[in-house]
């Protein structure tokens, strides 16, 4: 079939050599902003503490293929799931800290980033079918997954419909049943929510900047990531750009976001079901502080209670002085990410 087919080099690789096809991606110095978002440069130094060894390929799935990018090249093979509006390369800062022992793999999900591309239906369930199509691809060995914000409901998803392919699950901020919000009533159209909750993050969608430099200050701004800004949140940035006419956009599909989100907040018995078949362990690692980096926890206590009291397989940890961004991409979230995606 062809999802068992092995995951091949993406296309901007192919120029290469065999030899030359594992590359260093230098985002700790990008260039100007005339520059290629997310371009990639041939080095054969070690990486540097602020790098990290990076490689791209594609995997076939339902409508054309998925692009993977790979982190390090250790023996062990571990699943980053990426956010409802992010990319592969929000997994950098944890792979970073994973060590040399370790491999993380993380596909931009369809409607994301190299995968923009790449049609309909959305949801939890097409994503988890993607993600398990690139668990085959690289063995089909069982694997620890990291899911992120909404990448952490896609994770319960494929451990539920998979459980073969995943031996340990890591919720970052997410996975939980979302209790719908006060007067929202069913079948009303959660564009509002959606908007309220994802803020600048879904507005980005719909605008062009005139350059990398406008994009990148635009996010500057961002309540989450105003005190913490480092290389990896630009990574990240570059990775989401493309040209196009009048200057550089998002390359995330507005309708796929909106799509995913009305899944999230319209049907939490397909979460509660799922999390109920799941025999593998689960960790759920949460932050303090939202999107906004407002102190309201995405996850309530009261939800959380109700989970721990529900699955023996449950364990939680919340990181103090952190928001939803930065657990991903600040300071201290992502060490202890990686140390529980780690454990045996």
């Amino acid at each position: 079939m062809a999802a068992m087919a092995a995951p091949r080099p993406h296309p901007d690789h192919r120029r290469h050599s065999p030899h030359q096809r594992r590359q260093v991606r230098q985002e700790a110095a990008p260039g100007p902003d005339g520059d290629r978002p997310g371009s990639t440069r041939s080095a054969r130094m070690s990486p540097s503490p602020d790098t990290i060894e990076t490689a791209t390929s594609t995997v076939p799935v339902a409508g054309g293929e998925l692009l993977l990018t790979r982190f390090g090249s250790g023996p062990r093979t571990v699943l980053g799931i990426h956010g409802i509006t992010a990319n592969a390369m929000s997994l950098r800062a944890v792979a970073r800290r994973l060590g040399p022992d370790f491999t993380l793999v993380a596909p931009d999900l369809r409607g994301r980033g190299g995968s923009a591309d790449l049609p309909g239906p959305h949801g939890m369930r097409a994503h988890a079918a993607d993600c398990a199509a690139v668990i085959h691809a690289l063995g089909s060995q069982p694997m620890a997954v990291l899911g992120e914000s909404m990448g952490a409901y896609v994770g319960v998803v494929l451990a539920a419909q998979h459980p073969l392919l995943v031996r340990r699950l890591v919720l970052a901020d997410g996975g939980l049943p979302l209790p719908q919000p006060p007067g929202f009533m069913p079948g009303a159209d959660p564009a509002p929510v959606v908007e309220m909750v994802l803020g600048p993050a879904v507005a980005r969608l719909s605008r062009v900047f005139t350059s990398r430099r406008a994009y990148l200050d635009f996010w500057r701004d961002h309540p989450a990531l105003a005190e913490d800004w480092n290389q990896d949140v630009e990574a990240y940035l570059d990775h989401d750009l493309e040209a196009c006419e009048g200057g550089f956009r998002s390359r995330v599909s507005e309708a796929a976001v909106r799509a995913d989100a009305a899944e999230q907040l319209t049907d939490p018995d397909l979460f509660t079901q799922a999390l109920q078949s799941i025999s593998c362990p689960i960790t759920l690692v949460t932050a303090p502080r939202n999107l906004l980096n407002q102190p309201v926890p995405l996850l309530s206590e009261a939800v959380i209670a109700e989970w721990r009291a529900r699955l023996p397989n449950l364990t939680v940890e919340m990181v103090p002085d952190v928001n939803h961004y930065t657990l991903m991409m600040g300071s201290q979230g992502p060490a202890i990410l990686a140390a529980r995606l780690a454990a045996r």
